[in-house]
């Protein structure tokens, strides 16, 4: 039987991504769950696997292709039918369409013709007033909607499509804001002005975005539309510290991790999110509550080739620190070798993000939601300290802590940084309080 195997839902919030590699050709023989391609995603590289086992009769897609959720991969002769005809080609979903997804047994029916503005029915296309409308949208696409304020049931749907697509509401959230008179709706930032006609002052070339490059752009510019960000600046006397990490370094290297300040701080954080549970936490502004976690796993933000990957180290508050560095390590390893899955990606409560390898004294990092605070480090430095009555050298480090003011006020984010900075000078903290 001559089947068209098309592109699997990849995980939450995943409409598309970029073909990283084909691994069959035409006449290959495969097995079920061989995999077939590589798609790269906005978190990471996911092996597409096969349906069953078969003979490759064609291969629609190359490296570089674009592609979304339902459109064909391949088209293969499953195993006991070699009788079958080749199949005529795929037809090719267009750019500006998204492939209908996949059936799932939860998604609402398509709705229902509606009235026109004339009176009349216009199939397929219904007026943006009706809020009694039923829409038929992915789960993801919902969530979306709603972290950058768009009413679903405000959207157009094509003629001819039944239900709703990411490009049919952030082409609604465009419009949106072309069409206000001056001010955005909730969480929509203003469309951006126009570029100049580069040309005038030089020479320059393009580079288009790769998957991960453009999907950052769009969710950072989401947080920060829907977050209100404010940031804790403070400083953390770790000379002691960096004599504990020259002093056990050696027995952490032998495990094959590396004795870091990050991998200290993530440690920390894990204690802090327990003290400050508040931190630990997810708004829902549709039902208007507060998700407390129970559970304590921390994102490190790594610095890769291809932009900034968050994997994230679960279950911190059961592991000490050798294990947290060794973990810390290969997960660094695998996010710059592309080898990350999309489940080391997911779950974090809070994330780390360390740039005093690079230098800076402190900077603003953008909470990763649905997070609701980030913590920034930056190089360390020796400074005079008035001790004892007299200025000795310290060494500093300083941290900055950003969150979502809807969730956390700036008293608990000054409490919660500052208890930080003591766990680190004062390590016992940790046994008494953590």
């Amino acid at each position: 039987m001559t089947t068209t195997f098309t592109l699997p839902e990849l995980g939450e919030n995943i409409e598309m991504g970029t073909v990283a590699n084909v691994l069959v050709s035409p006449g290959d023989s495969v097995t079920k769950n061989q995999s077939i391609v590589e798609v790269e995603t906005d978190k990471a590289v996911v092996e597409v696997p096969a349906p069953a086992d078969g003979t490759i009769l064609t291969v629609h897609v190359k490296p570089g292709d674009e592609i979304r959720v339902g459109d064909a991969i391949i088209a293969f002769d499953e195993a006991g039918d070699g009788a079958s005809a080749a199949p005529a080609p795929a037809k090719e979903t267009p750019k500006e369409e998204a492939a209908p997804p996949l059936a799932t047994p939860a998604e609402p029916p398509a709705p229902v013709e509606a009235q026109g503005a004339n009176g009349g029915s216009q199939p397929g296309e219904y007026a943006p007033t009706d809020p009694t409308r039923s829409v038929a949208a992915a789960p993801s696409i919902r969530r979306f909607a709603r972290q950058i304020g768009v009413e679903l049931a405000q959207v157009k749907l094509p003629v001819g499509q039944k239900r709703l697509t990411m490009d049919d509401v952030k082409a609604h959230a465009r419009n949106m804001n072309t069409t206000s008179a001056g001010s955005a709706p909730r969480g929509v930032a203003h469309a951006a002005d126009p570029l100049p006609d580069f040309s005038r002052w030089g020479e320059f070339h393009r580079e288009k975005m790769h998957t991960i490059r453009r999907r950052t752009a769009e969710r950072l510019s989401t947080a920060w539309a829907t977050i209100p960000h404010v940031t804790q600046q403070d400083k953390a006397d770790v000379t002691d510290l960096e004599k504990f990490r020259k002093q056990y370094g050696p027995r952490a290297a032998a495990a094959g991790g590396k004795l870091t300040a990050t991998a200290i701080l993530v440690k920390t954080l894990a204690s802090a999110l327990k003290k400050f549970p508040q931190f630990n936490a997810s708004a829902d502004m549709e039902s208007l509550e507060i998700i407390y976690k129970h559970y304590y796993n921390i994102g490190v933000a790594v610095d890769t080739d291809r932009g900034l990957l968050v994997p994230v180290i679960n279950n911190v508050d059961t592991k000490n620190i050798v294990e947290i560095a060794v973990e810390l390590n290969e997960l660094a390893e695998r996010a710059r070798n592309h080898k990350l899955t999309l489940e080391q990606m997911q779950g974090g409560c809070i994330t780390i993000t360390n740039l005093g390898g690079i230098g800076g004294t402190s900077f603003t990092p953008i909470v990763n939601p649905p997070e609701v605070a980030i913590l920034g480090v930056s190089r360390s430095s020796i400074e005079p300290v008035y001790k004892d009555g007299q200025f000795v050298p310290r060494t500093m480090l300083p941290l900055s802590l950003s969150y979502d003011h809807k969730i956390i006020d700036g008293a608990d984010a000054a409490r919660f940084t500052r208890w930080i900075c003591e766990a680190i000078e004062q390590p016992f903290l940790l046994f008494l309080e953590g």
